[in-house]
């Protein structure tokens, strides 16, 4: 554990060198620490991991955008940057996920099931040099440690073709190797399945869809109960009032449903959950196509899973596209 605070972080916090740190939690990608100070608690990741300044760069963003949408559903992020000492940082709020709670109360009181819906409602702002909303983010992000080019598209299923599905499988191929019934089977659910299920002036029927902040990882490890240090007028060291809080994410401005294929995919979101959130915001029409555009969503991450991991994860991924392909494809 470092004794001092990396000058940089200093700089970026506008703290003095009289702020403590501490180890706090672990990753697997970054250490992490717990700086405090007598007005505030910040929690940093640090990593000299060549993929860190994209990572940061996109949590950072992603953080940021949930929490401009639902200030109750994620950390602020402060800062990221380039460390003097080498590497990269992220400085967010601190949360204490032990679910203590020592002012009682208050909070926003909204469940986590009404906090989604609340981002998925939240329009995409209209980039510099547009007239609408476009698919995509302003910088890249990273799904695990896979890096995602979200250049924006007017069109919803040219970005998922291109930027997501077609995207993984060039990943894929780099780390695994090429294998060309998995390229065959993704260009055919790109050229047929994909222009079925999400093409324009299909899916959302006559309004058709609009990009709306997503948080693009949610799976059940990336979600929990806790508290925000140190936040409004709580004291520096003091955890707010209980909420249920994600973290981790990796956003961009994307159809509400495409959340789904990650939650789907690993479970922890029960019936009450869905109940609850589509009160809120229906399902996207044609509603009868619901359960293959999640499918086709989740298919991403099976792809990602095999780009990052390898193995099983190529299977689960084939079953579902061959599926929709024998479903959407041409004959």
């Amino acid at each position: 554990m470092p004794s001092t605070i990396d000058p940089a972080i200093l700089r970026a916090l506008s703290l003095d060198s009289s702020a403590k740190i501490s180890t706090h939690g672990g990753s697997g990608f970054a250490s992490t620490f717990r700086i405090s100070t007598p007005s505030a608690s910040v929690f940093v990741k640090t990593s000299s991991s060549n993929g860190a300044a994209v990572m940061f760069e996109g949590e950072h963003a992603s953080l940021n955008a949930i929490h401009n949408a639902v200030p109750s559903l994620c950390p602020k992020s402060f800062a990221w940057g380039k460390l003097d000492k080498g590497g990269h940082f992220l400085a967010t709020e601190f949360l204490d996920l032990g679910g203590r709670n020592r002012s009682g109360g208050g909070g926003s009181g909204m469940s986590l099931a009404q906090k989604l819906a609340k981002l998925h409602s939240t329009p995409a702002p209209t980039p510099e040099g547009h007239d609408s909303p476009r698919y995509g983010f302003p910088v890249s992000t990273c799904c695990g440690d896979t890096p995602q080019d979200n250049t924006s598209s007017s069109s919803w299923a040219d970005f998922f073709a291109k930027r997501r599905l077609l995207a993984i499988l060039e990943r894929g191929e780099k780390n695994n190797g090429r294998d060309e019934d998995l390229r065959r089977t993704v260009e055919r659910t790109i050229n047929e399945v994909v222009p079925r299920l999400l093409g324009d002036g299909h899916l959302g029927g006559k309004e058709g869809i609009k990009p709306v902040v997503i948080h693009g990882d949610l799976w059940s490890g990336n979600k929990s109960r806790g508290s925000f240090v140190g936040r409004d007028t709580a004291s520096p060291d003091e955890p707010g009032p209980v909420e249920d809080l994600v973290f981790d994410p990796s956003s961009c401005y994307a159809h509400n449903e495409y959340d789904f294929g990650i939650m789907n995919m690993f479970g922890g979101f029960g019936a009450g959950f869905w109940k609850e959130y589509h009160s809120t915001v229906p399902k996207t029409e044609p509603e009868s196509e619901y359960e293959d555009r999640v499918a086709l969503y989740e298919s991403y991450h099976h792809l990602n899973h095999y780009a990052i991991f390898g193995g099983g994860y190529k299977s689960g991924a084939v079953r579902i596209l061959k599926g929709l392909l024998r479903k959407y494809g041409e004959k």
